[in-house]
């Protein structure tokens, strides 16, 4: 009965998007024909991608592309696809092919040190010289469970061990492991400003983002009041005003400018409005953090005389010589990093990852080097090269694509890795519970059931990862979007409609 329901729910709502299209072409038979004409598929099946190319044959979507491939995870077995090998932008669904390469490169295991050293002697308290911090690129220092916060206060510790109670000399970073090209591949000016593309170093601190925050003036007229941590490298230029009360069009705009180091605050803001925050990504992660640390340790009670700088910029001798090393900070492992990367689908720590999987012993790290490294993996997999462009390790580039058989096959290879399995699914948000699919497919079959990894940049949008049916068996799917004018909540609903009728299906 329910499936009788689902189907005839199914039904009156495409139709009803049909009738609102009734002047274009009738919708194309794009499913693989040959699902069809296999007279061993049993009667269930049939049904299923009947339902499924109705829901994939909507008319809302006649300009845009689907990529879709759904097969049993055990036994490959296709149940139903849709240009399955055409090359599609993933957008974060990319995350699957890094975090898969760096779960095989680095294992499960693995974990990112940051060390703190000198080459200062200690007179009377005081550190006679430099501080030097040493990364590896752990992504993972930051506000989240006030990891930061922990981490300085192990450092403080550390240094007062050491009988220092203030330091003469710099905050030094050491970032060596990684090169220094923080943004990724085909990444768009526009949006470089953004918390979500803030770039990627051996050293970062609160995800290489700061907070801005712009508050209204005293008076009507006066310049709007402006905040921005210390050390992102970026000038403020505020050229907004105060405005009176609800006044009409009152709005701030904030612009990074791309020809130089300034972050420009313009238009005006109400003097009742509330305080308006947001992130802005920094210029040089290193300064950052040393700046970070710096701040960390005055707060704490050390002072500290010297500048926050970028040990590329020093080029003297301290961060050459033979150093002390002072403590040795390990992060949590990948398979608690993988879970905020997949979960949240947190960019930085993507690109750390592809960078981390192409460090070689006295090699930094860089994006060539882990893409090399990625594709060495999957080529060991038996995935087709001419499968997948992988550009970054995030998805924001508009240079990667994937085929939807490219992604199934990655995901059924991390289904059926016993190294793998586990630590690999508990990183997938879950549908209607965590994640970035929190509040997708509720009150379906599909709720706190399907774990999927979700993708999306501007008309692109992507849902792939696993599904159990109402006969206990476990599907693999691949659902990608291109090239669509539709609003992308109307994209997500038909994959999740798709999803969830996936859920609902029973061979009985």
């Amino acid at each position: 009965m329910a499936v009788l329901l689902r189907r005839a729910t199914l039904t009156l709502v495409l139709a009803a998007g049909m009738a609102g299209c009734a002047t274009q072409s009738p919708p194309r038979t794009i499913a693989d024909p040959h699902l069809y004409q296999t007279s061993a598929a049993p009667t269930s099946v049939l049904q299923l991608q009947k339902d499924l190319s109705t829901i994939f044959n909507a008319p809302v979507m006649r300009r845009g592309i689907w990529g879709v491939d759904v097969r049993s995870v055990d036994t490959g077995a296709a149940f139903f696809m849709l240009n399955p090998d055409r090359l599609m932008m993933p957008a974060s669904n990319m995350k699957v092919l890094t975090l898969a390469a760096a779960a095989q490169s680095l294992g499960w295991d693995h974990r990112f040190t940051t060390v703190l050293e000198t080459t200062a002697p200690v007179e009377g308290g005081v550190l006679r010289g430099d501080l030097i911090v040493r990364g590896t690129g752990d992504p993972t220092i930051n506000t989240r469970a006030n990891r930061s916060a922990a981490v300085f206060d192990e450092w403080a510790q550390a240094l007062r061990a050491a009988g220092v109670t203030a330091v003469e000399g710099r905050i030094v970073g050491h970032d060596q492991a990684f090169d220094d090209e923080g943004i990724g591949p085909g990444w768009a000016w526009d949006y470089l400003d953004a918390g979500y593309a803030a770039p990627i170093g051996a050293l970062q601190f609160n995800e290489n983002v700061a907070e801005l925050s712009v508050s209204p003036g005293a008076s009507v007229g006066e310049a709007v009041l402006v905040r921005l941590a210390p050390g992102t490298g970026l000038t403020l230029i505020n050229r907004a005003t105060t405005a009176p009360l609800a006044a009409e069009g009152a709005r701030v705009a904030v612009h990074r400018r791309i020809d130089r180091q300034e972050l420009e605050i313009s238009g005006r803001m109400a003097i009742d409005a509330k305080p308006l925050s947001r992130t802005v990504a920094v210029l040089n992660p290193t300064v950052f953090f040393a700046q970070g640390v710096k701040d960390a340790l005055t707060a704490r009670g050390i002072a500290v005389s010297g500048m926050a700088v970028d040990g590329d910029d020093v080029g003297d001798v301290a961060v050459q010589a033979e150093p002390k090393t002072l403590v040795t900070t390990r992060s949590a492992p990948l398979r608690e990093i993988a879970t905020v990367l997949m979960k949240v689908s947190q960019n930085q720590y993507a690109e750390t990852l592809l960078k981390a999987i192409g460090a070689k012993a006295g090699v930094p790290g860089t994006t060539d080097s882990g893409r090399a490294t990625a594709i060495e993996t999957f080529t060991a997999w038996n995935i087709p090269r001419d499968g997948y462009v992988m550009s970054d390790g995030s998805g924001l580039s508009r240079y990667n694509y994937i085929a939807p058989t490219t992604m199934t096959a990655v995901l059924r290879r991390m289904h059926a890795d016993p190294a793998h399995r586990d630590a690999f699914l508990a990183t997938l948000p879950i549908a209607a519970k965590d994640g970035t699919i929190s509040t997708r497919m509720r009150r379906s079959r599909a709720a706190d059931n399907a774990r999927a990894k979700t993708g999306s940049i501007s008309n692109v949008r992507a849902l792939s990862g696993f599904v159990t049916t109402r006969d206990g068996e476990t599907l693999v799917f691949a659902i990608m979007a291109n090239d669509f004018v539709i609003p992308s909540a109307v994209v997500d609903w038909i994959a999740d409609l798709a999803v969830e009728t996936l859920a609902n299906f029973t061979r009985r």
